[in-house]
């Protein structure tokens, strides 16, 4: 049966079709080439360009024969450990062109109890290489053998394949060519019981460490992220082992940041003068002023780039004269040096990944390649890429003037573009909508999904994919995991416009039947269809409390409660617990809401509450209690708390929030601090005085903008100095010493002050930057040192524990009595072992002991004759004589 030309062009382009919309409804596995818009990879291999089978009766043109063509295989290791991996590769010389390569590679392993184990498996082109891996698992002596069956290649035109860089480019050849059969010899494995050692992996630092992380530890890449990260698509590769079906996309709307460490004590660093902030004094009274510092927007590689206001000499109207001026600045996130700055730059705000797939001349061949980043801005109708090196321009290309436009992964971009002025806009239903509404006319907008790789100024060569778009905008949430958008505000039926300002919030009117409440609809971002569309007649407290992630939507709703609705249908899966009464609904608490850890955290006057994605259930309520003078608001048992009116920033298991409130009245509040709290429990890690706008966080940093005193503070962890002394002169054995020494903080923000632990850390930094007392508000804290471990090392080097001491907290001093057990030189080591606040330091000093000192004999004395008594007999006898004497005189008168 014979089709005719057109009806097989039918079928073919019918076929075509059902295969793209087959593809549209596909679940997203991963990431793939072009974003959500899931595309498979570029085949390593082109089956038309792969060898065959020689066929019978052809002569090929040329024929390549050993010993001029050889098979090469290779293993290692051997000895291994049953069960370990062993990689295998194998190769054939002379190679081919970039365009062919082999099919039906086959390498033969027989075991020690004889059975054999076939694996088959296709070369990469040019190179003629395969490899593979397998895990032995028997013990004794193995036999590989490589074979490679003939390749023939007949003549014709062979066009190389992506993603090499010459992709598309057609070679031909008038001649054909046959690799006759070849093979290796037997190899031999040895398969023993023990494992062999692998390298030793690199464990995490947890001492003070810095940039660059050196290539040899590999195992550092999750805490070695940058801010900020853009999400990926997950999908059953490395990130998935590491983050099991948690949270699938990180982006900058989750208010999460992965792969980073951040500070677990109120340690400040360093911090730098901004902005003037802070109390007026004089006739302004109580008042002041608060001045904004500012975070950076980008931390990549330990380095921070920010545009800042200084004064600079300008040239204007040919003459120079100091200005203020917009500078963008490079400096070191642990240190605030500042590396470069330049001017009249447009600062970019993300950090663009390129790695060298698809780059190459041949496939697989990516040794001699290596990842490179670019800070890039998208900003008006230019696309900017910048060296985070030198800050250099590397590309500036024109692309269109776009209404919006989301990052929303590495290289990838989602843009909203304005193709008609006419037709119904987006417009808000009533004066007190919190949303934009309505749907617009059919082609007034698009939807652009474009990457920013590579260096082409054509923008159409950067295009993805270009549908109908519904909005001017993506919506109010979007879930880039599942490809939809969706559009959430609050809906009425009728004309509230002249209800009053606030609108009336109503759901049902008896008199009329009129119904009020929220409406969701949700898009398909691959195709702008509609999915769904929903309407419930309950009220949302607004579209930026709206979250979308875990292939569910969450919405904050004024009655104090949050609704979650299933993304794929619209059905109502949950109403949360009730928020706590009554500063927490309704009307009160932040316009912002985060997503992290499987968790909703909402932001209140009284709390920060974390809900289950899963069951809509509280997991914890964090309270901030303060003086009950200084807030109006409470808990539910009418204990004093302060005010959360802010989104939150949450990285390596914790979040950081400041307190606030919508309109503050002056004099502000006292008591408002930046807290950090930990996200599985709910429980309070520290806080610091005043409401610190947390900002990027990288390398176990943390930015935070201080709009009451105008500085910038970086928390985290800083450098320590241990010293220690002993007696410099000899001494005698069983002479008592006393060793001292002193462990101070080294951190540039306060340098060569002492050392403290850290449940003082607060104390002490509030004392040093803020201007609290040392023992604290209330005049009830006393603050603790931080313990050193004393050794003694003999002539032998044979270690004796002298104990631990405890510095002073007020002093940075540290003193121990000992008493050396025997005579000879000893070394005194004092170590600091460091802690969440500082590095660890060691310090060394020596003392000699000498012999004892002999004792003093003194010899025995003779007593002298004791004389008393004749001595008094004698004065005796002489009394009486001279009585006698007397009498005899008196008588002869």
């Amino acid at each position: 049966m014979h089709l005719s030309i057109n009806l097989a062009k039918a079928i073919v382009i019918a076929l075509a079709l059902l295969m793209a919309s087959l593809t549209m409804v596909l679940p997203v596995e991963g990431q793939g080439q072009y974003g959500f818009w899931t595309a498979p990879p570029y085949p390593t291999n082109v089956q038309d360009d792969g060898s065959v089978l020689l066929p019978a009766g052809v002569k090929p043109d040329f024929t390549i024969s050993p010993p001029r063509l050889k098979a090469y295989l290779s293993f290692r290791p051997s000895p291994v450990g049953v069960g370990q991996t062993v990689l295998v590769n194998m190769w054939l010389c002379p190679p081919f062109s970039v365009i062919r390569y082999a099919r039906g590679y086959k390498v033969t392993m027989t075991k020690p109890d004889g059975t054999t184990e076939v694996k088959t498996l296709d070369s990469y082109p040019a190179d003629a290489t395969a490899w593979f891996e397998f895990s032995p698992d028997q013990v004794g002596t193995w036999k590989l053998k490589f074979e490679e069956p003939g390749l023939y290649w007949p003549a014709g035109n062979y066009t190389i394949p992506p993603p090499v860089s010459r992709a598309g480019y057609t070679e031909s050849y008038t001649k054909s060519v046959y690799y006759e059969p070849t093979s290796t010899a037997e190899q031999t494995l040895i398969v023993q019981q023990d494992m062999v050692a692998s390298w030793p992996p690199a464990a995490l630092p947890t001492d003070y460490w810095t940039r660059p992380v050196s290539l040899m530890n590999r195992e550092w890449w999750p805490i070695a992220g940058n801010y900020p990260a853009t999400g990926y698509i997950g999908g059953g590769d490395i990130w998935d082992k590491l983050y099991p079906k948690t949270d699938p996309y990180w982006g900058p709307d989750r208010g999460f940041t992965p792969w980073v460490q951040a500070p677990n004590t109120a340690h400040v660093v360093w911090k730098r003068l901004n902005a003037i902030g802070g109390l007026i004094g004089g006739q302004a009274y109580q008042y002041g002023v608060t001045g904004n510092p500012g975070t950076p927007s980008i931390i990549y590689s330990g380095l921070c780039y920010q545009t800042v206001t200084k004064p600079m000499l300008t040239l204007l109207n040919g003459t120079y004269r100091t200005l203020p001026t917009n500078v963008w600045q490079c400096y070191d996130l642990r240190t605030g040096e500042v590396q470069w700055e330049l001017t009249d730059v447009n600062a970019p705000s993300y950090i663009e990944y390129t790695d060298p797939t698809g780059i190459g001349e041949v496939p697989g061949a990516e040794a001699a390649q290596s990842w490179s980043a670019s800070l890039i801005a998208i900003s008006g109708n230019r696309l900017i890429k910048y060296n985070p090196t030198t800050g250099a321009v590397t590309m500036n290309v024109s692309i269109p003037s776009f209404t919006t436009t989301t990052y929303y992964m590495n290289q990838y971009a989602l843009s909203v573009q304005t193709i008609s002025t006419t037709g119904n806009e987006n417009k808000s239903q009533h004066s007190g909508g919190t949303g934009s509404a309505g749907s617009a006319t059919a082609g007034i907008y698009r939807l652009i999904n474009w990457t920013t790789r590579g260096t082409s100024s054509n923008f159409a060569s950067r295009i993805i994919s270009n549908i109908s778009w519904p909005r001017n905008s993506l919506g109010t949430m979007t879930d880039f995991t599942t490809g939809l958008a969706f559009e959430s505000r609050e809906e009425n039926f009728f004309d509230l416009a002249n209800m009053g300002y606030p609108y009336v919030d109503i759901y049902y009117d008896n008199a009329t039947g009129i119904r009020y409440g929220n409406r969701i609809k949700a898009y398909d971002l691959r195709t702008g269809k509609e999915m769904w569309d929903r309407t419930d007649y309950e009220t949302q407290y607004s579209s930026s409390r709206a979250v979308a992630d875990r292939g569910k939507i969450a919405i904050a709703m004024k009655e104090g409660y949050t609704m979650c609705w299933d993304q794929y249908t619209g059905k109502l899966l949950w109403k949360s617990e009730l928020l706590e009464y009554p500063w927490d609904y309704p009307g009160f608490g932040a316009y912002s809401q985060c997503s992290a850890y499987g968790l909703i955290f909402n932001f209140g006057y009284s709390s920060v509450t974390a809900i289950d994605w899963e069951t809509g259930k509280i997991a914890w309520t964090y309270h901030a209690y303060t003086n009950p003078y200084e807030t109006p608001y409470t808990d539910a048992n009418g204990t004093t708390v302060t005010s959360f009116n802010s989104g939150g920033t949450i990285a390596d298991g914790k979040l950081y929030i400041a307190n606030s409130e919508h309109t503050p009245s002056w004099p502000l509040t006292r008591g408002w601090r930046l807290h950090c709290i930990n996200v599985t429990t709910g429980e309070g890690i520290w806080s610091i005085a005043s409401p610190m706008s947390a900002g990027a966080i990288a390398d176990g940093y943390l930015t935070a903008s201080n709009s009451w005193d105008g500085y910038m503070y970086v928390f985290g962890k800083g450098k320590s100095k241990t010293t220690v002394d002993a007696p410099s002169t000899a001494l005698p054995k069983g002479q008592g010493i006393v060793i001292r020494g002193t462990v101070l903080d080294m951190s540039p923000a306060q340098p060569d002050t002492p050392c403290i632990s850290k449940e003082s850390m607060t104390t002490q930094m509030e004392y040093l930057h803020l201007q609290q007392p040392i023992d604290g508000l209330y005049r009830n804290v006393t603050m603790t040192g931080v313990p050193v471990t004393l050794t003694a090392l003999d002539a032998n080097d044979n270690a004796i524990d002298i104990g631990t001491a405890t510095t002073s907290a007020y002093y940075g001093t540290f003193e121990m009595a000992w008493t050396p057990p025997s005579e000879g030189t000893y070394k005194i080591i004092a170590s600091f072992a460091g802690d969440d606040s500082y590095g660890s330091s060691g310090a060394s000093t020596a003392i000699s002991v000498g012999p004892a000192t002999s004792e003093i004999t003194i010899p025995e004395q003779i007593a002298p004759p004791d004389y008393t008594m004749a001595i008094i007999g004698g004065i005796i006898a002489v009394i009486i004589a001279v009585a006698i004497s007397t009498v005899l005189l008196y008588r002869k008168k």
